[in-house]
């Protein structure tokens, strides 16, 4: 969209941070964590670490591809890992990990992360 660029036609970095959190949230859903129940819940994903490396600019109305997958996890952190893409010419963008927690609010404790994880994403843990 025109207000995501510069007056180059540039994608703005904080743009491709927006793409990301879009992408992490329909992510949560597949990974059993529905924001909304969550959040219902008192429990709350907080993202504590961003590595972000801009390989190539996008430009307006460039069409993008954000791909976003569990990468590994520990007893109460996990990382996520995020590519965009330009499937147009293919070209790789954006490379993205980022370390993220569950809080319990109001207190902010932080929350192991459920028992489940070990059986269905077990080959990710620690790796």
């Amino acid at each position: 969209m025109f207000f995501d660029t510069d007056a180059g036609g540039l994608v703005h970095n904080i743009a491709y941070l927006r793409f990301i959190e879009t992408n992490r949230s329909l992510l949560a859903e597949q990974l059993g964590y529905p924001i909304g129940e969550m959040l219902g819940r008192g429990d709350c994903p907080v993202v504590v670490r961003t590595e972000i490396d801009y390989r190539r600019p996008a430009r307006l109305w460039d069409a993008l591809l954000v791909h976003g997958e569990l990468e590994k996890f520990e007893r109460s952190r996990f990382w996520c890992a995020f590519t965009i893409t330009r499937p147009s010419d293919g070209q790789l963008l954006v490379t993205c990990r980022q370390m993220l927690v569950v809080v319990r609010l109001p207190e902010l404790k932080v929350q192991r992360l459920p028992h489940n994880w070990h059986t269905d994403f077990g080959h990710l843990k620690g790796s």
